[in-house]
């Protein structure tokens, strides 16, 4: 069992299992939230939309997580104000805010003598270079996260199902999708530098969606999506050592293989269930959450 152990017997390869384990709990319920609500192009247009922030705090020589912060708030703060906006659809203004944010980015960072460098790192991120004073502020950002999906859970199950629900309940609609839109910020800066921007969705979304068809509530998809999110972390390190592979993109690669395999084989159950020929009840499909 060494091939199992060896990996891990070391300090840097310890630290990006912390790191990966950490991201995959504060990506769970945001992640969930994203792939019942259909969001996935919001969460791919947040993530590089915070390209000029982090791109401008590394020409100035500031923290990047602080630039990225500061693009997610406008990022945040744009969709939601062109969400409101009767004549342009939802679609469209995420689109627009994509383009011209990653644009911005790319302008600033082409200003930097290092350009290749800081994009490359921006975009694959580096799990392996993980500090401890890096799983410090993912664990205040989890306590955070999991802040908000307890106290605003209500609110975003209700705007989840029915927003017209949410409305006459006086749950505040608009202020929950701010604030969801704010728990899907603070997952992705948080996450962006241990997987970068592009590899950041493999376990935003892999996940819980390898979880909707097992899962029966909500927050069973979301337990779920941090389990194997952990399992795809551990999985991708293991991987990444023994094949001499990129760490952070064997961990998302082997996260949306486990999206595929759930489905499969939740394909499989629902054939072998429609071919019992007991008289049983039909049982509560599991890709619909129970309202918990």
């Amino acid at each position: 069992m060494e091939w199992l152990t060896a990996p891990f017997e070391v300090t840097f390869v310890q630290r990006a299992l912390w790191a990966g384990m950490l991201v995959s709990a504060i990506c769970a319920p945001a992640g969930t939230w994203v792939v019942l609500r259909g969001m996935a192009f919001l969460g791919d247009a947040m993530s590089h939309g915070l390209l000029p922030g982090v791109a401008l705090a590394a020409l100035l020589g500031g923290n990047l997580m602080v630039g990225a912060v500061v693009s997610a708030v406008v990022m945040t703060a744009g969709v939601t104000a062109l969400g409101r906006t009767p004549r342009i659809s939802q679609d469209t203004g995420i689109g627009l805010l994509f383009v011209g944010m990653l644009s911005l980015g790319v302008i600033i960072v082409s200003r930097s003598e290092s350009f290749a460098v800081d994009l490359t790192g921006f975009l694959f991120g580096d799990v392996l270079a993980v500090r401890e004073r890096d799983l410090l502020v993912l664990a205040v950002a989890l306590s955070v996260a999991l802040a908000v999906s307890v106290l605003g859970h209500r609110a975003f199950l209700a705007l989840a199902f029915d927003a017209r629900k949410a409305t006459t309940l006086g749950l505040r609609p608009r202020l929950a999708h701010a604030l969801l839109l704010g728990l899907l910020g603070l997952a992705i800066v948080a996450s962006f530098h241990i997987v970068g921007t592009l590899l950041v969705l493999g376990l935003l979304i892999a996940p819980p969606a390898a979880a909707l068809p097992w899962a029966r509530s909500v927050r069973g998809v979301m337990a779920l999506a941090a389990l194997l999110g952990a399992l795809a972390t551990f999985g991708g390190l293991l991987l990444s050592w023994h094949l001499s592979t990129a760490a952070g993109a064997t961990v998302a690669a082997l996260a949306v293989a486990f999206f595929f395999l759930s489905h499969a084989l939740s394909g499989l159950r629902h054939r072998r269930t429609r071919r019992d020929p007991a008289p049983t009840p039909a049982p509560t499909p599991a890709s619909v959450p129970a309202v918990d």
